[in-house]
């Protein structure tokens, strides 16, 4: 037992504890960087999208079926994780710029928020060149809702995020629930379907404005009565 006595032993098992420690945490680090631990996220149909309950953000709010938004001309529709976000307010400046482009073409640019906080949607309406509608019970977000947690903060992805959008200008707050992840959809009209369905993968993760166009331009506008069925 005289090895008990001797210094080294113990600074020898200090070192490999602490060699252990520095080592699973640099484990967690890369698996954190990785999707391993990411929520797949499940695609919404045409159905579960047209029967979302959407309210207008008017002092007396008037309930309609989301469908209304796409039946006729189609639509690109933003979920927006969180209004006072400065990286939902890129991602909206983003999709703001393709608007002359929608416009052309006759395709309306539309955003969900699932809360109206304070007066962070006013807020954004800086940001966003479309109307805003209000997702009370966060289908947008679904069919199966995706958090990122805490996590977000150790992923290099998220923090080159928050330095473009800095770099960029936008700024922002902490107000309101911003773990549930967003996305972007573009839908044709009547039962043409979901041509684009973009969903945040991590706090930033925005869509690609090239393939948003590409899928606008695919929307076949109705022409018969009988195609609004």
């Amino acid at each position: 037992m005289s090895f008990l006595q001797d210094p080294s032993f113990f600074t020898m098992g200090m070192w490999s504890i602490g060699a252990g420690a520095i080592g699973a945490a640099a484990l967690a680090l890369i698996l954190a960087n990785t999707d391993v631990f990411l929520a797949k996220p499940q695609k919404a149909t045409l159905e579960y999208l047209e029967d979302i309950d959407l309210k207008t953000l008017e002092k007396e709010p008037m309930t309609f079926k989301a469908k209304a938004l796409w039946e006729n001309d189609g639509a690109v529709i933003m979920a927006v994780r969180r209004p006072g976000c400065f990286l939902c307010r890129e991602e909206a400046a983003d999709l703001s710029s393709l608007k002359p482009k929608l416009d052309e073409l006759g395709i309306p640019l539309y955003a969900v928020v699932k809360e109206q906080v304070k007066t962070e949607v006013k807020d954004f309406q800086p940001y966003f060149k479309g109307e805003i509608f209000l997702d009370e019970k966060k289908k947008f977000y679904g069919p199966e809702r995706r958090k990122m947690m805490f996590m977000g903060f150790v992923r290099l992805g998220v923090w080159y995020n928050f330095f473009r959008a800095r770099s960029g200008g936008f700024s922002g707050n902490l107000e309101g629930e911003g773990f549930i992840l967003g996305g972007v959809f573009v839908v044709g009209p009547g039962k043409q379907g979901i041509l684009l369905e973009h969903r945040e993968k991590e706090f930033g993760d925005k869509v690609n404005l090239v393939s948003v166009l590409e899928a606008a331009r695919k929307i076949k506008p109705q022409t018969s009565a009988s195609e609004k069925k």
